[in-house]
């Protein structure tokens, strides 16, 4: 493995990932590996070969693929420093390999971390990554893990719960009775997903309660969130086109076919309270029972 010595230069505009970094940096959302900086930090540790005294300059906004990844590691091999661009600038800037520097475009599969959605896809790549189950908490009789679970200290999977795909659920959670995991999910320390609730492919960060009867799909949900019975996060267009979403006063296409809600910290839904799809709720923000969310709500 890698023996660098890492640096992560501030780069991006945070405001085009509001509501997430309303309340904190880019680097401390919560996410796979534990933060956006230390999911960063372990991907590009997975470099084979680094000398000791390298030192890797990375921009906090640019997530390289693994095909990127095994360049980096073959002009380390090599004998070689190399630098990593694209059309914004250097991304990743290797010293200390080698005399010679290799320069190595950024591909197709690598990119800006600009949006909020862009943190669903690291989030799907990274946690593809698991493959054996860790149980430190408790599942009890009549549970059922189809897939890869990542279970915290202090958890409990009660019965009725089915996990599909790839779970990783932090320290302190309570999940289920009777509720339904799908696809790539991370939730994070003291959240609460109960009876009849769904959740699908989806990042929720410390302390977000779905009680019961909820929807929470392809969405990101940020700290201290609590979902009314009977929340829905549509997640996907009668058309089948990708998603947009509006972002400073322009919609952006998200590339997404399947994309559900941004929410911001502190954010209490009413009973019945239905999200169109790629709609985001600023932090603080509340909304009534039986109210319909068509556009962004700010505070």
């Amino acid at each position: 493995m890698a023996t660098f010595a890492f640096e992560i230069v501030e780069h991006g505009n945070p405001a085009l990932l509001e509501p997430l970094t309303c309340k904190k940096p880019a680097l401390e959302l919560e996410l796979a590996a534990g933060t956006l900086e230390s999911t960063l930090l372990a991907r590009w540790s997975s470099i084979q070969n680094a000398a000791p005294g390298a030192h890797l300059r990375l921009a906090s906004d640019f997530w390289p693929s693994k095909a990127l990844l095994e360049k980096a590691s073959a002009a380390i091999a090599d004998g070689k420093s190399f630098s990593v661009t694209d059309a914004d600038g250097v991304a990743a800037e290797c010293t200390g390999c080698g005399a010679n520097t290799v320069a190595i475009p950024a591909d197709e599969a690598s990119f800006r971390i600009r949006y909020p959605w862009d943190l669903l896809k690291i989030n799907e790549e990274y946690l593809a990554g698991y493959t054996e189950n860790v149980i430190n908490g408790t599942v009890r009789e009549r549970v059922t893990l189809d897939g890869v679970v990542i279970l915290g200290e202090g958890s409990v999977l009660l019965p009725g719960v089915y996990i599909e795909g790839v779970a990783v659920i932090g320290k302190n959670c309570k999940i289920g009775p009777n509720c339904y995991l799908r696809g790539y999910n991370f939730i994070s320390d003291k959240c609460h997903i109960g009876q009849a609730v769904e959740i699908k492919n989806s990042i929720l960060m410390t302390h977000v309660a779905a009680g019961h009867l909820s929807y929470i799909g392809d969405s990101i949900v940020c700290q201290n969130v609590n979902f009314g019975a009977g929340t829905i996060t549509s997640n996907f267009r009668h058309d089948g086109k990708n998603h947009r979403s509006m972002v400073q006063g322009c919609l952006i296409d998200t590339g997404r076919r399947k994309f559900g809600s941004i929410i911001g910290e502190n954010v209490h839904t009413g009973i019945h309270t239905a999200i169109y799809p790629g709609r985001k709720i600023w932090a603080d923000v509340q909304t009534r029972p039986g109210d319909v969310v068509q556009l962004d709500l700010m505070k």
